[in-house]
C-alpha cells in the first residue's frame, strides 16, 4: 500500500465533501512522487484524446458511449487535461495498490504535454482530431508539436485513430510503422468549398513539400486533399461520412443514418472520431447513436443560459476555433448580440494577435444589434473590430459583470465568446443571472 497515494486520496475525498474538486490532489500527489502516473495500473481499454480542438467533446462523447456499451470508464469530464489533472484522476480512481478500478480509461491529453505521458499512461489507442496554429507564444510552433508528438508515436503498438483529412494528423501514419491506423474522413456535403479564404496550415506535403492539392475544403485545411508527386494523403478511410443532413441533424455512415449532436461541420468530425473508435473496439455503434441523441453540451462549449433570452456561451482560443463559432452564431438568422470576452493570461497566451486572424469581418452581414468587447484586453478587441467598420456596434465594458447584466437588460438573444481564463468566471455570472 501506497502511503503517498493514500493521502492525495484523502485529500481529494476532503476536498470533494466540501464541495471542491480541481486539480489539487494531483499537484499534492506529484509532489509525494513525481513518477506517481507511471504506476498506476491502467485497464484493458485506455484511450487518449489530443489535437488543437474538439478534445473536451469527443472524449466526453466517447466515454459516455463506452458507458452506453456498459462499461465503468474513468474519465476526465471537465478537460483538466495537464500532469496535475491527470494524476488527480488517475489517483481518485484507484485502489491503495494504484489499480485503476474501470474497465477503461478515457483521457483527454493536452496536445502540448502528451508527449511527456504518452508511455506512461499505456494507452491502446490515441485519437488525434486535427491541428491548427494555437497561442505561439505558449505553444509553439505547430510543427514542434507534431514532432514530439510522431517521436512518441514511433514505437506504438496500439491504434492510432486519425483525422484523415488534415494533412497535420495524417502525417502521424507516416511515422507510427507499428500502430494499427484507423482513419476518419467526411465527404463533401453542402458547406464544403472549393477554395479556402481561412487560415490554412496544412498547404504542403509533409513528405515532398510539394503544395497540396484540395478537391475540398469544410473548413481551414481541413478537407480532402492529397500530394500529386508522392501520393501523400491518399487514403483508405475505416469511417467514412458520405452524406450530411444539415437541416435535421444527421449523417449517413456504415450504410445506415446518424443523429449529429449539434449542426455544424466539426461535431460531425467529432461524431465520425467517435465512431471510428467504437467501430475498432467491435462495440455496437447504436450506444454512440444514442449518446448523440442525448448529449448536451457544457462547460462553456454551445453552452446555454436562460437570461431574459437565450444566451449561448462558447469557448475561443485561436483563429480556427473562432471562425468555427462566428460561423454557428451567424446561422442564427434573428437579431442578436454578441459578447466577445478577451483575456491574455499565461493560459489563454500572453500574445493577443491571433484575433487578427480570425474573421471577424463576418459580423457584418450578421443580424447584429450589438458587439459588447469585455476582460483584459477589452480595448485590443474593440480596435480590432473597429478596423472591420463596426464601431458603430462595439461598446466596452471593462467589467464582464456589467457586460452580461447589459446583455440580459437588452432583452435580445445573445451569444458569448470567451478565452480560457475568463470561461468558468463568466459562466458563474451567466449561472447566478439566470437564477434570479
Amino acid at each position: 500500500m501506497s502511503v503517498s497515494l493514500r493521502l492525495t486520496q484523502l485529500v481529494a475525498r476532503v476536498l470533494k465533501k466540501m464541495g471542491r474538486g480541481g486539480s489539487f490532489p494531483g499537484t499534492l500527489g506529484l509532489k509525494f512522487d513525481k513518477k506517481m502516473i507511471s504506476k498506476f495500473q491502467m485497464p484493458e481499454i485506455v484511450i487518449l484524446v489530443t489535437g488543437t480542438n474538439g478534445k473536451t467533446t469527443t472524449s466526453n462523447l466517447i466515454a459516455e458511449s463506452l458507458r452506453q456499451a456498459g462499461l465503468k470508464v474513468v474519465h476526465n469530464r471537465k478537460g483538466d487535461n495537464l500532469n496535475v489533472g491527470i494524476a488527480s484522476l488517475l489517483a481518485v480512481n484507484s485502489d491503495g495498490h494504484y489499480h485503476i478500478q474501470a474497465d477503461a480509461c478515457v483521457i483527454e491529453v493536452d496536445e502540448l504535454t502528451l508527449y511527456r505521458q504518452f508511455k506512461d499512461l499505456h494507452p491502446t489507442h490515441l485519437v488525434v482530431n486535427n491541428f491548427f496554429r494555437d497561442q505561439l507564444d505558449r505553444a509553439g510552433e505547430m510543427e514542434t508539436i507534431i514532432r514530439r508528438i510522431e517521436e512518441v508515436t514511433k514505437d506504438f503498438k496500439g491504434t492510432l485513430i486519425l483525422n484523415g483529412d488534415d494533412p497535420n494528423v495524417v502525417r502521424l501514419a507516416d511515422n507510427a510503422k507499428q500502430a494499427k491506423i484507423q482513419f476518419f474522413s467526411v465527404g463533401e456535403n453542402a458547406i464544403s468549398q472549393k477554395t479556402s479564404d481561412e487560415a490554412s496550415e496544412g498547404k504542403f506535403c509533409p513528405r515532398c513539400s510539394n503544395r497540396l492539392v484540395y478537391e475540398y475544403y469544410q473548413y481551414s485545411h481541413i478537407g480532402r486533399f492529397h500530394c500529386e508527386k508522392d501520393d501523400f494523403g491518399q487514403i483508405e478511410p475505416a469511417f467514412y461520412v458520405s452524406a450530411i443532413d444539415y437541416e435535421n441533424h444527421r449523417f449517413q455512415a456504415l450504410g445506415r443514418s446518424f443523429y449529429s449532436f449539434m449542426n455544424t461541420i466539426y461535431a460531425i468530425y467529432n461524431c465520425a472520431a467517435v465512431l471510428t473508435v467504437i467501430q475498432d473496439l467491435k462495440l455496437d455503434v447504436e450506444c454512440a447513436n444514442k449518446v448523440f441523441q442525448s448529449f448536451e453540451m457544457k462547460e462553456g462549449r454551445n453552452e446555454v443560459f436562460a437570461l431574459s433570452k437565450p444566451c449561448v456561451i462558447n469557448l475561443i482560443k485561436n483563429p480556427t476555433g473562432t471562425n468555427e463559432v462566428l460561423k454557428y452564431i451567424l446561422s442564427d438568422e434573428k437579431e442578436k448580440n454578441i459578447l466577445i470576452i478577451l483575456n491574455d493570461n499565461d493560459q489563454d497566451g500572453c500574445d493577443v494577435s491571433w484575433i487578427w486572424d480570425a474573421h471577424f469581418e463576418r459580423l457584418l452581414k450578421g443580424n447584429v444589434r450589438h458587439v459588447v468587447t469585455s476582460g483584459l484586453r477589452a480595448y485590443d478587441m474593440a480596435l480590432r473590430l473597429k478596423y472591420e467598420g463596426l464601431e458603430d456596434k462595439v461598446m466596452v465594458k471593462e467589467k464582464v459583470e456589467e457586460a452580461v447584466n447589459f446583455l440580459d437588460e437588452d432583452h435580445c438573444p445573445s451569444y458569448v465568446l470567451s478565452t480560457y481564463t475568463a470561461l468558468h468566471a463568466t459562466r458563474h455570472i451567466l449561472g447566478k443571472k439566470a437564477s434570479q
